[in-house]
């Protein structure tokens, strides 16, 4: 490819692919031991559940209007003021944990700190590169800090189980939860060095425009307008918000509990995440590989998917190995990186341009906002039913959600821009 040697050469992009990987790699650690500690801390499903949900809800309502404040600010300076407030908040937790005075409260209202801060940090981190880097080399770009970050996703959960099992995972007390403590400054380190990095981009000089900006809410009106009268994209963001209560909401809950109960404690799930992130890597170059290749069409493709995935949800609750957990969340993991590229694609192809910065933004909401409600859901369910009920629920809902979007809404009849245009023709 002509793109890559010149793209090698380019410092701006060589800064920020730089600062990216080891920030995502960071993010790794805190994602694993965050949720971990809280379970730890209060013995409670319900409160991991609701945890999520409080963390999450507030950051998918603003990064609706996060992506409004990046356009009228500078990109890089939203983002460079996130990551020094992670930084700061990440060192106050790896603290707390380190010297063994972590109650619920105060990881609470870090843990919401943190999230806060990622509703402003996603739309200026997906605004930057364009910003960055050449127009001609924009699309090796992504797809290079796309492949990178999903390999941070295989190795973070790895190292991390390594720390926890070396360090220890809080499992006998806070007095044992070195390892956590660690996780959480080595994600500190890593803000402060991506910090460093970004200071080092220079922004691409760029036109202004004489327009007076449209204010914040009418623009995310217009796009919660565009969406609901659009039949289509109306059923397609309500499926896909529904998949993401079940699979994300769920899992949420139900991987850590599984790793408590059953499994090796935080390093099991560290193993389980990393299987997860491999199987998702893979399923992105298999879309790669498989192009348009569709079961009759985009929509008929995706609810197979579906359905398959909740097939697969069905015997996680049997597991007794971690082992066997990896294998069908690699599994999982394939079918979901596959359906994240289609999904992605159909989006970015069948919306105006104009709109498409506030489609994305609530194509995010959607699946930020819905599955920590899910997760509080999945956490009040988890201390009524075993494990073993809460994964064949799961499933066996997924599964009947495919079935009836394919019966009763217009999901089915998606298909490939392309294709579309074609037939236009």
């Amino acid at each position: 490819m002509k793109e890559t040697p010149a793209l090698r050469r380019d410092p701006n992009f060589n800064w920020l692919m730089g600062g990216g990987v080891i920030s995502a790699l960071g993010d790794q650690f805190t994602m694993i031991a965050l949720p971990w500690l809280v379970l730890q801390l209060t013995k409670d499903p319900l409160a991991l559940g609701m945890m999520v949900a409080v963390m999450a809800i507030p950051r998918a309502i603003l990064i609706l209007f996060g992506g409004a404040v990046v356009d009228r600010y500078s990109p890089k300076s939203v983002l460079m003021l996130t990551k020094h407030v992670n930084t700061l908040l990440l060192a106050i937790l790896a603290a707390l944990v380190l010297s063994g005075t972590a109650t619920l409260l105060p990881v609470a209202l870090l843990a919401i700190g943190l999230s806060l801060a990622s509703a402003f940090s996603i739309p200026a981190g997906t605004s930057m590169l364009p910003r960055a880097v050449p127009p001609q080399h924009l699309a090796a770009a992504n797809g290079a800090m796309m492949a990178m970050r999903q390999l941070t996703m295989l190795a973070g959960p790895l190292l991390a189980g390594l720390l926890f099992a070396l360090g220890g995972d809080g499992s006998n007390g806070m007095q044992d939860a070195r390892g956590l403590g660690i996780a959480f400054a080595v994600d500190c380190v890593t803000y402060a060095v991506s910090a460093w990095t970004l200071s080092k981009v220079k922004p691409l000089a760029s036109s202004k425009s004489d327009k007076a900006p449209e204010s914040v809410l009418r623009a995310v009106g217009a796009g919660l307008a565009t969406v609901w009268r659009n039949q289509t994209l109306r059923a397609a963001f309500m499926y896909w918000g529904l998949c993401a209560c079940v699979v994300g909401g769920v899992m949420q809950v139900a991987l850590p509990l599984l790793a408590s109960e059953r499994l090796h404690g935080a390093s099991a799930l560290a193993l389980l995440m990393g299987a997860h992130g491999a199987g998702s890597l893979a399923g992105m170059a298999l879309s790669g590989v498989l192009g348009k290749r569709r079961v009759v069409n985009l929509g008929i493709t995706l609810l197979l998917v579906d359905g398959l995935v909740g097939l697969l949800l069905l015997p996680l609750g049997l597991v007794t190995e971690s082992w066997q957990g990896m294998l069908v969340l690699v599994a999982i993991g394939v079918l979901g990186g596959f359906v994240q590229v289609a999904v992605f694609t159909w989006i970015q192809q069948c919306v105006p341009q104009a709109m498409l910065g506030r489609m994305m933004g609530i194509f995010m909401f959607v699946f930020m906002g819905l599955a920590p409600l899910a997760a509080a859901g999945a956490g009040w369910l988890a201390s009524l039913f075993s494990l073993d009920a809460l994964f064949a629920g799961a499933g066996l809902f997924l599964m009947a959600a495919a079935l009836l979007a394919w019966l009763f809404t217009p999901m089915s009849t998606l298909v490939d821009a392309s294709i579309r245009k074609e037939s236009q023709v």
